[in-house]
C-alpha cells in the first residue's frame, strides 16, 4: 500500500471516529426510543442499516406508535431526508471519477457529516478518492449499528431518553454542521432563510415538512443572492470534529 493511500486511510478513519463519537448519542437514542415504541432490538437494528438517518429513524418510530398509514411514513421519512438530494447535488463535482457503482455505495452512507467532510476536502483541492471516503463512511455506518443495539439494550433501564433531555443533542449537532460553513459568501441571509421558512412551515403546514421547506428557503435566496466573487477562503471545520 502507497503511504498517499494509507495516508488517505489514516485520515478518514480519524475524522470518522471523531463523528461516531459525536453522533454515538443519537443512535443511542435511536435504540431506546425504537424499543419504547414496540419494534425489538433486531428491527431497530435492521431500521438502523437501511435508513441509516437519524433524524427519518426518530420520525419514523414516532409514526410507527401512532397507526399512520404505511405510505404516510414513507413519505414523512422522505420529507425529512430531503436534504441529501441536494448533499448528493452538491458533492457530485468532487466525485466525478466514482464509477457508477461505486456512486451507489457512496450515495448510501451519505449523512449529514460525510458530507460536511467531503465538501470541505473537495474544496480545500485535496482529491476526494473512493477509498477516503467510504473508509470515513464504513467508520461511522458501524458504531452507529452496534450503539442502536446498545441504546435498545439500555432502553428500559433509560426509560423516557427526553425526560433526560438526551434529545436536545441533535438540534446542536446539527447546529454544528451549519456553522461549519459560516465563511460562505451570504452564509447569514441564506441561514436566516431557512430558518424563517421552516418555522413558517411548521407553523401552517406541519412536521416534517418544514424541514424541507425550510431548506429550500435556503436555496432560494442562495440562488437570487450574487456570491460576492464566490467563496472567499476555505470553509472552516467542523466545531463538532477534531482538527489536527
Amino acid at each position: 500500500m502507497s503511504s498517499e493511500r494509507s495516508a488517505e486511510i489514516r485520515d478518514a478513519l480519524r475524522r470518522g471516529l471523531a463523528v461516531a463519537v459525536s453522533a454515538g448519542p443519537f443512535a443511542v437514542l435511536f435504540g431506546a426510543v425504537a424499543v419504547d415504541n414496540g419494534l425489538t432490538i433486531a428491527e431497530a437494528t435492521l431500521m438502523s442499516a437501511i435508513v441509516y438517518a437519524g433524524a427519518s429513524q426518530l420520525v419514523g418510530v414516532e409514526l410507527f406508535n401512532h397507526n399512520v398509514a404505511p405510505w404516510l411514513i414513507i413519505l414523512s421519512i422522505f420529507a425529512v431526508n430531503f436534504r441529501h438530494v441536494l448533499y448528493s447535488a452538491a458533492i457530485a463535482r468532487h466525485i466525478r471519477h466514482f464509477t457508477l457503482g461505486q456512486k451507489l455505495a457512496g450515495f448510501f452512507l451519505l449523512i449529514d457529516p460525510l458530507f460536511a467532510e467531503a465538501e470541505r476536502r473537495g474544496e480545500s483541492g485535496v482529491r476526494v478518492s473512493f477509498v477516503w471516503y467510504m473508509t470515513l463512511g464504513i467508520s461511522v455506518y458501524l458504531p452507529w449499528l452496534l450503539l442502536t443495539v446498545l441504546g435498545g439494550v439500555l432502553g428500559n433501564l433509560i426509560g423516557d431518553p427526553r425526560a433526560i433531555g438526551i434529545d436536545v443533542l441533535l438540534p446542536i449537532y446539527f447546529m454544528g454542521l451549519v456553522l461549519g460553513f459560516r465563511s460562505r459568501a451570504n452564509f447569514l441571509p441564506v441561514v436566516f432563510a431557512s430558518g424563517v421558512g421552516s418555522v413558517a412551515a411548521l407553523h401552517f403546514v406541519g412536521s416534517p415538512w418544514h424541514v424541507s421547506l425550510g431548506a429550500l428557503a435556503g436555496i432560494t435566496v442562495a440562488a437570487l443572492l450574487p456570491t460576492d466573487g464566490g467563496e472567499a477562503e476555505e470553509p472552516v471545520g467542523l466545531p463538532v470534529k477534531g482538527e489536527a
